[in-house]
């Protein structure tokens, strides 16, 4: 089996069965095409944020050091490593469960909501992310799973669970075989571990964006992984909004300086307050000796 190098051509990407606020899907050959990075046998791929995973699924690495404080994400993804949540598991699940939604309406979808919040069952936290408001993954300060339903009780149509299931079977392919590790954990605790073979990928909640329990985030916090993240032994890079139309990151320009940048314009579509969704340049920030060479445009490089 080949060992994923960067950059690297990305001509289709492909979505995993969690959907969450930020997620990278169509920023990810923006990202591989960006990194200059060498695997080999021993070194791993680190990602300490890893919402959805849709970076670290589409790359497949040989081996990973994956963590996030979301311990229902990693727990899901426990689960379909052990093969205890697969694609036939997901599709009567889910079939069963639709047609219960489809019967009892938006009762039923709180019903699960609670059973899930007293008892954590990773399938309960598929169905719940895919029949919730607009994508959100949301909880409390007790947390507890608190996002209200889509009010579409015809939601589970052969179609879409079929469409969930085959990406649960994705996931577990892209796993197989694979040296790859799941923590819940945070972020300090991982970047301790970081060797100079590794290479390390930050996706932080963005600073004013998200503000769930697993998610809190604070400037101080945000400072902190900055001076840590500068003090490691081998390459990294960070994704961060750079811009929107109504103000500028000035914490990149404070807390990230010197480091290489490259830009790209995207849209979110998913965010539980309107100027949350829309128009927003995205930066990624790479270490000085890990950032992809530029394309050369008329005998020049191009820039940001």
């Amino acid at each position: 089996m080949s060992i994923p190098n960067l950059p690297s051509p990305l001509p289709h990407v492909r979505v995993p069965p969690i959907k969450c606020q930020g997620i990278k899907t169509k920023l990810v050959p923006f990202i591989f095409s960006s990194i200059q990075w060498t695997s080999t046998e021993t070194a791993r791929w680190v990602e300490p944020f890893l919402g959805s995973g849709v970076v670290l699924f589409n790359l497949a690495p040989e081996r990973a050091l994956i963590a996030d404080t979301n311990q229902h994400i990693i727990a899901l993804y426990q689960a379909v490593q052990r093969g205890e949540v697969n694609r036939e598991t997901v599709q009567s699940f889910l079939k069963q469960q639709g047609k219960k939604l489809e019967e009892l309406g938006e009762s039923y979808y709180y019903e699960v909501r609670e059973r899930f919040n007293a008892e954590g069952s990773p399938l309960d936290f598929l169905f719940l992310n895919r029949a919730c408001f607009n994508g959100m993954m949301r909880f409390n300060r007790r947390g507890e799973y608190n996002v209200p339903f889509c009010r579409k009780p015809q939601r589970f149509t052969q179609s879409y669970v079929t469409k969930i299931a085959n990406q649960v079977n994705w996931i577990a392919g892209r796993m197989a075989g694979k040296s790859w590790e799941f923590r819940v954990a945070h972020w300090k605790e991982v970047l301790g571990e970081a060797t100079p073979t590794d290479f390390v990928y930050l996706d932080p909640p963005y600073i004013g964006r998200h503000t769930d329990y697993y998610n809190t985030w604070s400037l101080e916090e945000a400072e902190n992984l900055a001076s840590v993240t500068q003090t490691l032994p081998c390459g990294f890079a960070v994704s961060m909004w750079l811009e929107n139309q109504h103000r500028r990151n000035d914490h990149i320009q404070q807390c990230w300086a010197g480091l290489e940048v490259r830009v790209c314009q995207h849209f979110y579509h998913v965010g539980s307050k309107e100027d949350w969704r829309g128009a927003i340049a995205e930066a990624l920030l790479i270490k000085p000796g890990f950032a992809a060479q530029l394309p050369v445009t008329n005998g020049k490089l191009d820039t940001v």
